[in-house]
Order: structure tokens, then C-alpha cells, then sequence
């Protein structure tokens, strides 16, 4: 058993955190034991929690020159991005790659695009025969800004290529709809959240058959800790074990807060955006995994993995202030999807006309 140092950038995230506390956690345990260094902006509850259970805090932006220089220059046995995004964040790595045992880069299943080139942020959906390997096309790599519709997955995959091109053993790992503790848009609040103001009825779209595969964060960090003993150039989807319909999220999500909902399953005909989930989908978005677990990751299920999260969620709800709000509230994501307005009308009229 050997001592081996870890750098993750973005390390309080939702992913970095779960990718940090993996490697501690199995420290001791018959494997290395992991020097892990958090890099994140700014400090916190999480980050403290990190520290105290054994890694070190370096206060400092990703894309800060110098940060990167004290950190990387001496060499490291694992680099983890998973703030980077665009060719310039890939540019700033490139220097220290030859000093690391193994870097992966988190990017995203949003790079993949179907045979008319279309992707997952665009307002016509994809449209896939199966699931999603690793060799299917994606969008042109440009310089475009990484928080735009079109722009985040062109930039996603110029960062990637020009990591891959260099030679040093660089990994990608692009999960899809990644979910977890300190996640910045935790999907399932749509869920915890009518639990909680005591909604009774949920309406579903489409009855609730959308397919849009979720990734624990968990899993990305037991995937992690596998790829930093077997570095390799490699791009790989990391998903869960399977890709569980809006409906079976929803019963997961309710059961595990001892809720039932009674289900309004609709169909074409229901209004426009009532009953829309954030796994909503006209076509069933599949990542294969075939690829990560030749290699030994066994991915997890969703209705194990999740259950931290939302015992996280409903944590942050009951000690955030009457008068206040939780921290992913201002993202535009949540907007129209907790107006009970309309879904109240479409209840109604539902009754009327049974």
C-alpha cells in the first residue's frame, strides 16, 4: 500500500465532493491510502466537512494561473476537472499533464448528437435507435460560451479533444443528469419539494414515460478512483445501472419520503408544460456503459444511490429560514415547474370530464 496525492478542481461541488470523499473513504482499505487536495473558490460547510474527514482545502479559482502552478507543479497521481469547460479551461492543463499519473475530465453526455446533429439542449430532441456508446458523433468543437444552449456542449468537446490529444493518459467521463449531495441543480427537489408543501396529486406528461438517464455522483467517484489505477487515454459514459422512467422517479423519490402521490397520467392532449419533469422526454436518452464496466466499475441503481441526496434536500429545506429560500432557487431550470395554478386548472378539468 502506497501513498497517492489527488487534486480535485471544484472539489465542494456535487460531483468533486463525491469523487473526494470516495477516495478518502477507501484510503485503508486494502488500497492506497489518498493525499486528497479540494480546490474550490470559496470555503463552507462542505468544505469543512471534506477537511475533517482528512483531505486539505486550497482556497483558489480553477482557472487562476498561479493556483494551478502551485498545485500541479510538483506532480500529482490523479488530476479530477470537474469545473473545466471549455478549450481555454483544457489549455491551462496542459503544462502539468505530463507530471500526472492520471487526469479525467468530467464533461457530458450533452456532446452526443443524432443523425440530423441534434443534441440535448436543443429545443428538437435527439433521437437515438438505442443506447449511447461512445463512438456516437457529437457536436463541432468550437470556442463558444460554455453557458449558452448551443455553446455548452462545443465547448465541452473542444476542452476534450485537445486534453485527448496530447498524449498523457487523460479520461472523459460524460454521466447524464448527474444527482447527489451538494449537486447545483438537485432534479429531484421537483419531487421532494410537493412533498413538502403537502401536494397530494402529482401530474405526470406523457404519463410519466420519459427516459432520460440519471448518474449518481457516487458512481462517477467509484469510476474515479478505478480509472486513477488504470490511466488511459478513454472516453467513457458513467451512468446508473439502469435508466429509470419520470414515473419510477417519482415512486422512488416519494416512497423513500414515505409519500404517495395520487397520479394524474397525461396525455397528448394535456396542456402545454403541465406535468413536465426534469426527466421529461420525447425519446429515451440511454447511455451504455459497457465500456466503464469492462473495466471493472459496477455502476449503481438509482433507488440506492439517490437516497443521500434527498435525505440532503429535505435537510437544507427544514433549516433554511421561513422567509428564505434554498440555494438552487434562482436558477432559471425551476421556473413555471412549481406554479400549482395550472396544475390545479388541469385537475379540474380532469374531474369535469371523467
Amino acid at each position: 500500500m502506497s501513498t497517492k496525492r489527488a487534486v480535485v478542481l471544484g472539489g465542494t461541488g456535487g460531483i468533486g465532493s463525491a469523487v473526494v470523499r470516495d477516495l478518502l473513504e477507501s484510503s485503508g482499505r486494502g488500497g492506497d491510502d489518498w493525499q486528497v487536495e479540494v480546490v474550490a473558490r470559496r470555503g463552507g460547510d462542505v468544505a469543512d466537512a471534506l477537511t475533517a474527514a482528512g483531505a486539505s482545502f486550497a482556497p483558489g479559482d480553477r482557472r487562476d494561473t498561479q493556483v494551478l502552478r502551485d498545485l500541479l507543479r510538483p506532480g500529482a497521481d490523479l488530476l479530477v476537472d470537474t469545473v473545466g469547460a471549455t478549450r481555454d479551461d483544457a489549455a491551462q492543463l496542459l503544462p502539468y499533464l505530463g507530471d500526472v499519473g492520471s487526469t479525467v475530465f468530467v464533461s457530458s453526455k450533452a456532446v452526443y448528437v443524432d443523425e440530423q446533429g441534434r443534441h440535448a439542449n436543443a429545443l428538437d430532441k435527439p433521437v437515438f435507435p438505442g443506447a449511447v456508446t461512445e463512438i456516437q458523433p457529437t457536436v463541432t468543437p468550437a470556442d463558444a460560451d460554455p453557458t449558452s444552449r448551443d455553446g455548452y456542449a462545443a465547448a465541452k468537446v473542444a476542452a476534450e479533444q485537445l486534453l485527448l490529444d496530447h498524449g498523457a493518459p487523460v479520461t472523459v467521463l460524460r454521466p447524464s443528469k448527474a444527482y447527489g449531495p451538494g449537486i447545483g441543480r438537485p432534479r429531484e427537489w421537483f419531487v421532494v419539494r410537493r412533498v413538502l408543501d403537502g401536494r397530494e396529486r402529482v401530474l405526470l406528461a406523457d404519463a410519466g414515460r420519459g427516459v432520460d438517464h440519471t448518474t449518481a455522483a457516487s458512481g462517477i467517484g467509484s469510476l474515479v478512483r478505478l480509472v486513477a489505477g488504470a490511466p488511459d487515454r478513454r472516453i467513457l459514459n458513467v451512468a446508473d445501472a439502469t435508466a429509470p422512467s419520470a414515473l419510477e422517479i417519482v415512486r422512488t423519490v416519494a416512497a423513500h419520503l414515505d409519500h404517495r402521490f395520487e397520479e394524474a397520467l397525461l396525455d397528448a392532449d394535456a396542456p402545454a408544460f403541465v406535468g413536465l419533469t426534469p426527466w421529461s422526454s420525447p425519446t429515451p436518452f440511454v447511455l451504455d456503459t459497457t465500456a466503464a464496466q469492462a473495466l471493472g466499475w459496477e455502476p449503481p441503481r438509482y433507488a440506492d444511490a439517490v437516497r443521500s441526496e434527498l435525505d440532503w434536500l429535505v435537510e437544507t429545506a427544514h433549516s433554511t429560514p421561513a422567509d428564505g429560500d434554498v440555494p438552487w432557487a434562482s436558477d432559471p431550470f425551476w421556473d413555471r415547474m412549481f406554479d400549482y395554478g395550472p396544475e390545479d386548472a388541469a385537475l379540474t378539468l380532469l374531474s369535469l370530464g371523467s
